[in-house]
């Protein structure tokens, strides 16, 4: 009796862990708790090709409620940072230089 309840429960773990969960499915889960996310930070690289030019940065970008969000992006061969900064009062890009720094409001 113990061996035919115990076949029983393996069956039934076994075909629950079968079932029809595919790529699409997982991809329109992703989606939906990002649309409902309130923040989130993602780190990445990017590699960027200009005709025969490759590029290669460190991206991070950071977002939070309201559509405020600040994405830096890190040249990795030079080390050159550019960051891209939204909030209440506009888009602002800075690009850090050897000691100065520009803003610009768009």
């Amino acid at each position: 009796m113990k061996k035919v309840l115990l076949v029983f429960f393996f069956s039934i773990f076994l075909l629950a862990g079968c079932g029809k969960y595919g790529e699409d499915d997982v991809v329109s889960d992703f989606s939906k708790k990002v649309e409902d996310a309130k923040a989130y930070y993602v780190e990445g690289k990017l590699e960027l090709v200009n005709n025969d030019d490759v590029y290669h940065y460190d991206v991070k970008v950071a977002f939070k409620e309201k559509n405020f969000y600040r994405v830096s992006l890190t040249n990795t061969s030079n080390n050159h940072t550019q960051v891209i900064l939204k909030n209440d009062d506009g888009v602002y890009v800075q690009t850090h230089e050897s000691t100065q720094q520009k803003n610009l409001i768009v």
